[in-house]
């Protein structure tokens, strides 16, 4: 443990420039510990705070602008591989779409605060067309405030800061072992929680192909279109007869609907989080035959591409069965 600190006294900004890069390409290794304790040692004249600011700044914005590129080229698809990257639930992407339909690119400056979004915002704004000199300058204020913060915490509480490394180097390698330990735990819970969703999923999903016979031949389910509005305006592509529902409003607008339909969810994000959770919704409302669609909007137009296309009823279904009632 002395070895690092000694490391670290050496080639703080260098370690907090590579940290905050990795961290915003998305590993899960948090570096706000690493900027707290930056801000401790510069009390002392060990480092200098306005060269850690600086350096966590530049490694924040290369990151950060390579996932907005990347959001600009693959649009909203690049959210999935953030999700799986970042071992995030895939429902950080409908929080993250909601958060950017209300703030837009101001969402931004708090961005580094709230874990999910951190990871999304970059590549939705890329994908959401935000020009790159807006997204670079409320990217570095929104790090600069981040940082600044990590790092003036540092300052304040360096005593305390101090005694706790001082702490940590008189056990030495034990000290290592419980901070690996207390990460693996968390990355642990992570995944657990992306397996449950998983399985729900798969044990509850329609193929596509069944849904589209179904849809062909008159025998529609209830079809719900469950993505936000930021991702059906990014992409307007729908299901025909498919009602517009957003997740939150679940419950209200299809509770009345006799438990013994059949409704279909649908959505575009990965793993078909959001429409697994407003499955999940209804079910705990009592409803039985509740399904979200395999691979969402996607995989419901590249089976299309391959057959003739589906005329749209005149009224949708889940619209018919809410007029009846």
């Amino acid at each position: 443990m002395q070895h690092i600190l000694e490391l670290f006294n050496q080639h703080g900004p260098l370690l907090v420039f590579l940290q905050v890069l990795v961290e915003q390409l998305g590993a899960p290794i948090p570096a706000v510990p690493t900027l707290m304790v930056a801000g401790a040692l510069s009390m002392d004249g060990s480092l200098s705070a306005s060269t850690v600011l600086m350096l966590a700044v530049l490694g924040s914005s290369i990151a950060n602008f390579a996932w907005y590129l990347a959001g600009r080229r693959y649009g909203l698809r690049i959210l999935g591989l953030m999700c799986r990257i970042t071992i995030s639930p895939d429902a950080c992407v409908r929080r993250t779409e909601n958060t950017f339909a209300r703030w837009g690119v101001a969402s931004l400056l708090v961005a580094r605060f709230v874990p999910g979004l951190s990871a999304l915002s970059s590549p939705l704004a890329g994908a959401t067309g935000i020009g790159a000199a807006r997204f670079l300058f409320f990217d570095a204020l929104g790090t600069l405030l981040w940082a600044g913060t990590a790092i003036g915490a540092g300052m304040l509480l360096h005593r305390q800061v101090d005694a706790f490394l001082n702490a940590l180097a008189s056990i030495g390698s034990v000290a290592i072992l419980v901070v690996a330990a207390l990460l693996a735990l968390y990355i642990a819970w992570r995944w657990i929680e992306r397996q449950r969703l998983l399985r729900f999923v798969r044990t509850h999903r329609i193929a596509v192909d069944e849904l589209y016979d179904m849809v062909s031949n008159g025998r529609a389910p209830i079809i719900v279109d469950v993505r936000s509005a930021t991702s059906r305006q990014a992409d307007p592509r729908r299901i025909p007869g498919a009602l517009e529902v957003e997740l939150g409003e679940v419950k209200n607008v299809l509770a009345a609907i006799p438990h013994d339909h059949e409704v279909v969810f649908y959505c575009a994000c990965p793993n078909e989080a959001s429409a697994a959770h407003a499955a999940r919704q209804l079910r705990e409302l009592g409803f039985k035959r509740v399904r979200p669609l395999l691979g969402g909007l996607d995989a419901w137009m590249l089976h299309a591409e391959g057959r003739a296309a589906v005329t749209p009823p005149a009224v949708a279904p889940a619209e018919q069965v809410l007029t009846q009632e």
